[in-house]
């Protein structure tokens, strides 16, 4: 049976959107047959590129091009998918998309489109043999547009899901989110796929606004206090969590600038999400720069440092992430039911 869901996405965000830097178009795949899906974030003119893995359970693909001493110097696109490994397989699909438009490195004897990716493990809702393939990937691709991304339970965040360190019967909805930042001339935008093992904070309240659930399911436990009282977490699977996500800058960075940015970015996701970076999360972020506005020398004389992008970041990762559960509707899959943030809300109301 297919999963029903309050809504399926929310209104473009008045906090920015990642596509609001120049250059980046998004793309969602949303499965109809189960809460699965994938997103693109494309760079059809390349972007210098670079990526941090903090979680411990990671599925990645094409990650270590992106260190400093490696080659490849440009990326034209990222795929963040659900379906846990097998949703790699979506990042082949965007290659296919790209280079039926020439884009890509010229390899002399074709046009090699460069496309990182990482998935997220959303295989309990629903059928698990239903997972984003190369024909979703493409799907995404054909959907990408410049215009702000849906949020909530669409493209990667379909299956997420957060608060599981005490059972998935406790859990609350999560989604992907995005927002951006400007100063001095320099925006920096997030898109975050929110599937975390621990609840989402509000970093302007340090409050939790989705997450773990009491038993009755009526409020939310505070996963933080509740291990630091010494409440015994449901035993884990590794990797059946995980936080995705991309920043995008129109700045000029070199691939180690671009690095330390996806280093930094990861602060957002430790003001947002509590605990993060666990041993059963697989919590990645890549960093996209397009080039467009010099950091340093001529006509950058107003531009903020890399001090002021690497604060800018974070801010705009922690805000994504926010946006990705207060998007995101409730969801019934089979006998399981997931309430979202509105849910409680309302009950608290």
């Amino acid at each position: 049976m297919p999963a029903s869901s309050s809504a399926s996405s929310f209104p473009a965000s008045s906090s920015g959107a990642i596509t609001d830097v120049a250059g980046i178009e998004v793309g969602h795949f949303s499965d109809t047959r189960r809460p699965t899906g994938c997103t693109v974030i494309l760079a059809r003119e390349g972007a210098v590129a670079g990526v941090d893995v903090r979680g411990a359970a990671p599925g990645t693909r094409e990650t270590d091009l992106l260190s400093p001493g490696n080659l490849v110097q440009q990326v034209h696109g990222v795929m963040l998918a659900g379906g846990s490994a097998w949703g790699l397989a979506a990042a082949e699909g965007a290659m296919r998309w790209l280079e039926e438009r020439n884009i890509g490195m010229d390899v002399r004897f074709g046009t090699l489109p460069i496309v990182p990716a990482a998935v997220l493990f959303d295989l309990p809702m629903g059928d698990a043999r239903i997972r984003p393939d190369a024909a979703a990937g493409y799907a995404a691709c054909e959907a990408a547009t410049r215009d702000a991304p849906e949020e909530g339970n669409v493209g990667a965040g379909s299956g997420a899901l957060v608060g599981k360190l005490f059972g998935v019967h406790r859990a609350m909805k999560g989604g992907i989110g995005t927002a951006s930042v400007t100063v001095g001339g320099v925006t920096v935008g997030a898109l975050i796929a929110v599937n975390a093992l621990g609840d989402v904070i509000d970093p302007d309240t340090a409050q939790p606004v989705a997450g773990a659930r009491t038993e009755d399911g009526s409020a939310l436990l505070d996963t933080r206090r509740a291990l630091l009282r010494g409440d015994l977490p449901k035993p884990l699977l590794a990797g059946t969590n995980t936080t995705l996500g991309v920043i995008a800058t129109d700045a000029v960075l070199t691939k180690v600038q671009a690095n330390r940015l996806a280093s930094v970015a990861h602060d957002g996701l430790a003001r947002a999400i509590n605990p993060v970076h666990t041993m059963s999360d697989g919590d990645t972020l890549f960093a996209l720069a397009t080039g467009r506005v010099p950091l340093e020398g001529p006509g950058a004389e107003s531009s903020p440092g890399m001090t002021v992008l690497g604060t800018m970041a974070a801010e705009a990762v922690a805000r994504a992430t926010l946006r990705a559960v207060l998007a995101a509707r409730s969801v019934t899959v089979g006998e399981l039911h997931v309430p979202c943030a509105a849910d409680l809300a309302a009950t608290k109301g």
